[in-house]
Order: C-alpha cells, then sequence, then structure tokens
C-alpha cells in the first residue's frame, strides 16, 4: 500500500510540473524576419545551385512552405504597408515605394512613357491598428530591427506600435552600405567595418535575451526586416572569391541578358557579390536561431520568412534571375511578386510540409492574433485571413488576392493590375487596356497567354478586380500629353545595344581571377530606389 500512494504521488508531481511547464509557455512568441529584393528561387531550398543559405533552409525543413506565397506588392514599401496593415495595396494606398515620383514629377527620370503615375500616400496611416499595435494590447513586447520605409520621422517603428527602434527610419536603403560606419540616425556606429546583417542580427538576440519570457512572463515580437539584399550589393573578398569560383566551376553562361520591355533581364545565377550578400545574411538569420535554441524557447516561438517582392533581375544592380519565374523585382509577372513564404508553428508544423493554397503577405496579421488567442480585427487588416486552418488540415475557401501598381517600376515594370483567382492569373494594363491571362497550374512561367482563348474568364475575372478597385478607392495612372514616341525608341534602342552590352561585359569582369573593384566596397553600385 505504502508503495501504491508513493506511485500514486510521484505521478502527481510529474502531472504538476508538466502543467506548470505547458502554463509557462503561456502564448506564443513570434520572430518575424523579412528580406529586402530577396527572389522566389534565391534560397538553396528553392532551386538555387548557387547561393548557399543553409540557415534560412532550416526554418523551411523545420516549418511549412507556402508553395504558392506572395508579397503584396512587386516593390517595396507598399508590401512592407500590407503586413502592417492586413490589408491590399489599393486600400492603404501606399501603392509605390515611397520617394517615387508621380504625376509631371516621373519625367524627371527620363523614362519617356506614355502614362504619368497615380499620386499615393507617403506614410502609413496613423489611425490603422497595425500588427504591432495590437499585438502590444494583448501582452506583447514589441521589437524592429532594420529596413521600415513606410514614411518619415513621426512615421517610424516607434509611432506604429513597436517599444524598440533599432535602424527603422525614412531611408529604403542601407545608407553608408553594408559595412560600418553606416549612415542611420537610427542605429549607432559602434566598430567600423562592422557588418550591417551581423549588427541587425545581434540586437535582435539581445533583445531576446533581455526579454526572456521565461524571466519576464510576458511574450515577445520581434520583427528583423533585412536591408539585405537590396543595393548597393556589397560583400567581402573572401566571399566573393568563394563565389566567384563556383561560378566557374559550375560554367559561366556566354549571355546573361535578355532584353525586356523596357530594360535587359538577367537570366542566370552567377553574381559573386550578391552571392555574397544572400550568405551574409543567411549567416545573420543563423545567429538568431542559435539564440532561440541555447535559450531554450524554440518550442515557443512562431518563426516567419519571406521577402517584401521578388528578386532584382532588371534595374538596380540587376542581380539575380528568378527563373522558372518570368522577370523580378518591379514587374507584373510571378518573379515580382511570388517569394519564400515559410512559417515555423511549434506542434502544428511537421517539418518540411508545403501548402499550395494562395497565400499574401496580409495574412501574416490575422493569423498570429489567432495563434496569440486574440480577438480577430476584421476591419483593420480587411484583406488578410489567417492561416491557421490549413496547419490543422482544415481547408480555406477560395478567395482573390489583388495587387494594383499604377505606376512604372525602375525596373521595368508597367502600370498594372493583377487578380489571382484559383490558378488563374488575369494582368490589366493600363498603357491600353489590353488583358493577359495565365493559368499558374500549367505555365508557371507565364509563357502563354490564354486571354483570347477564354473570353469569359476575363471577363469574370476583370469584373470581380474592378469592383474591388472601384470599392476601395483606387487611383490610376493618366496619359502624358507630353509622350513623345520618339524618345521612347531612342530610350529602347540605347538600353539594348547600349546597356546589355554593358552589363555583359561588367558581369565578365566581376567573375574574372584579377577583378578590381576599384573601392572597398567590393562592387557596390548606388540606386535611387
Amino acid at each position: 500500500m505504502r508503495r501504491f500512494y508513493i506511485s500514486i504521488l510521484s505521478c502527481l508531481t510529474v502531472l504538476h510540473v508538466s502543467c506548470q511547464k505547458q502554463e509557462s509557455k503561456g502564448q506564443p512568441n513570434i520572430v518575424f524576419i523579412l528580406a529586402d529584393d530577396l527572389g522566389y528561387t534565391d534560397l538553396s531550398c528553392m532551386g538555387s545551385t548557387y547561393y548557399e543559405t543553409p540557415n534560412i533552409d532550416r526554418i523551411a525543413d523545420q516549418g511549412t512552405i507556402f508553395t504558392n506565397g506572395y508579397a503584396a506588392s512587386r516593390v517595396c514599401s507598399p508590401s512592407r504597408a500590407s503586413i502592417m496593415s492586413g490589408k491590399f495595396t489599393a486600400r492603404h494606398d501606399i501603392t509605390v515605394h515611397i520617394g517615387s515620383p508621380s504625376g509631371e514629377a516621373w519625367r524627371n527620370r527620363n523614362r519617356f512613357t506614355k502614362l504619368l503615375p497615380a499620386d499615393y500616400t507617403h506614410n502609413l496611416p496613423k489611425e490603422y491598428i497595425t500588427m504591432p499595435e495590437a499585438l502590444k494590447r494583448h501582452g506583447y513586447k514589441t521589437f524592429f530591427a532594420g529596413k521600415w520605409h513606410l514614411g518619415d520621422k513621426g512615421s517610424w517603428p516607434e509611432d506604429h506600435g513597436f517599444d524598440i527602434n533599432v535602424g527603422g527610419w525614412t531611408s529604403g536603403g542601407p545608407r553608408g552600405g553594408y559595412f560600418s560606419p553606416y549612415d542611420n540616425p537610427n542605429l549607432e556606429n559602434l566598430k567600423d567595418g562592422e557588418n550591417l546583417s551581423h549588427r541587425l542580427a545581434k540586437e535582435t538576440v539581445k533583445f531576446i535575451q533581455e526579454n526572456n519570457p521565461q524571466k519576464t512572463g510576458k511574450p515577445f515580437f520581434a520583427y528583423l526586416s533585412f536591408y539585405a539584399v537590396h543595393s548597393p550589393i556589397q560583400t567581402t573578398q573572401e566571399k566573393w572569391k568563394k563565389y566567384r569560383d563556383k561560378a566557374v566551376k559550375q560554367g559561366v553562361a556566354e549571355k546573361a541578358y535578355n532584353m525586356g520591355k523596357f530594360l535587359p533581364i538577367r537570366q542566370v545565377q552567377d553574381n559573386p557579390i550578391y552571392a555574397g550578400l544572400v550568405e551574409q545574411m543567411d549567416e545573420a538569420v543563423g545567429q538568431v536561431l542559435s539564440a532561440l535554441d541555447e535559450l531554450g524557447l524554440e518550442e515557443n516561438t512562431i518563426i516567419v520568412f519571406t521577402s517584401d517582392n521578388g528578386g532584382v533581375a532588371a534595374g538596380d544592380n540587376f542581380s539575380t534571375s528568378n527563373k522558372p519565374l518570368r522577370a523580378g523585382k518591379g514587374y507584373q509577372f510571378e518573379g515580382g511578386i511570388r517569394e519564400p513564404y515559410f512559417i515555423k508553428i511549434p506542434g502544428l508544423s511537421k517539418g518540411g510540409d508545403k501548402i499550395d493554397y494562395p497565400v499574401s503577405g496580409t495574412d501574416f496579421y490575422p493569423t498570429f492574433l489567432e495563434l496569440a488567442g486574440a480577438q480577430q480585427l476584421p476591419k483593420e487588416h480587411n484583406d488578410g485571413i489567417s492561416l491557421l486552418p490549413l496547419f490543422k488540415g482544415e481547408t480555406l475557401a477560395e478567395r482573390p488576392l489583388i495587387w494594383h501598381f499604377p505606376h512604372y517600376g525602375n525596373q521595368g515594370g508597367e502600370p498594372s493590375s493583377i487578380i489571382r483567382r484559383g490558378n488563374w492569373k488575369l494582368i490589366h494594363y493600363y498603357e491600353d487596356g489590353r488583358k493577359e491571362l495565365y493559368d499558374l497550374s500549367k505555365d508557371l512561367g507565364e509563357t502563354t497567354d490564354l486571354a483570347a482563348a477564354y473570353p469569359d474568364k476575363v471577363q469574370e475575372l476583370n469584373k470581380e478586380l474592378f469592383d474591388y478597385l472601384t470599392k476601395v478607392g483606387a487611383k490610376y495612372a493618366k496619359p502624358d500629353p507630353e509622350y513623345s514616341e520618339e524618345k521612347t525608341r531612342e530610350f529602347l534602342h540605347k538600353m539594348e545595344y547600349e546597356k546589355m552590352p554593358e552589363l555583359e561585359k561588367q558581369r565578365m569582369e566581376m567573375l574574372s581571377n584579377d577583378f578590381d573593384p576599384k573601392n572597398n566596397w567590393w562592387g557596390s553600385m548606388v540606386t535611387k530606389d
């Protein structure tokens, strides 16, 4: 009998400890990692045989891969505003990267286009209850590190729900480059030559250590928003050589560019400087994952990795190729909007699972609320839905995803709006009103326009698209009365017969054994984006 009571007491003790451990977990922590300009196939786990990303691959291997994961825009600011607000771009009206000229000011870019881009909102609206503000209401300590690009001072991370902001401000690029000294009012220079991606990771780790829920009893939301891999592309000589040698070993293609409508578009992944920049970001991700492991927080921390738009295949640094997807950042095609989209939820992600349901950057907000045990805010995250049912093996109703871009991208994209419903994708072009229709289940590279073959489907999707745009008061590009077809022909001739050969020459120089970048930062180039 004595043994029986001891056994019962032992079981009760184990049960009590188990319950205490379960209670101590409480609300899950959230680590949201956002890359800038990283393409769909810029990761090893997404098919790249050139870039090496073992740490980001680990998130995919242990989490869930959304094969139809999308950014809410083809460029950065609109996409980031959609993550914060849960709204499609036409609704929040930040439809292009903040700082881009609109109206007649667009002519100063010497692009000679038929339309003048629409005006747009230049700051994330203060009346929105943003994702971090909603999480704060439910007990979360909030932290932001890295690129913000959602408005001037007064509309920085600390003005939209983040308790701590390290490095987030007006600029859309890493002013000062990827090695200290940085030109950033919200990031102190500590040591010359320090790598920016590594520094942002260290700051994130520091926040996690100082706000460990096991000590504070309070969950955290850490948003690590890399400036990488946005231009200027920079790396070390050591990494340049590693990837230069790898490109040579794999075989250097004789030709790397094809001409798009406005600009040359890169077709191969063999830029050793960009590859080094990707690896530096991956190393930074590894620092954060290691810290979670060491602190014993991985069992109660949701980890997300995604990008804000497609990889830069044209414009800026012409850095990468998104094949088999068409084009890249700034474009209306899949290369501009389809992204790596990984979510790891302890207890729900089985590791390496793949979900084909089309999802958007707008869906993170309601998904996090449900995971945090908080009430949904449908009047805020109007266009997003919680993805939690998918992790439980349930189904979600088919719904449309909508993109609105009444602008010309720096990278060669056209003013257009897009709707995807099921496997069908319709693109409406504002220059001439034409429409393209693609079946993405059979034609991921968007090589065959089916608009003429399926007129009823075009009409159906077009009505749904413009019903939505009208409902939210979308703005549109307008014809430029000073448009000159002759100047356009001159511009296109220059791009094809001067710019493209120049890019091919630069590429071969970068891959030569005696490449001399003529500066300390290994081939960096400054852009206006």
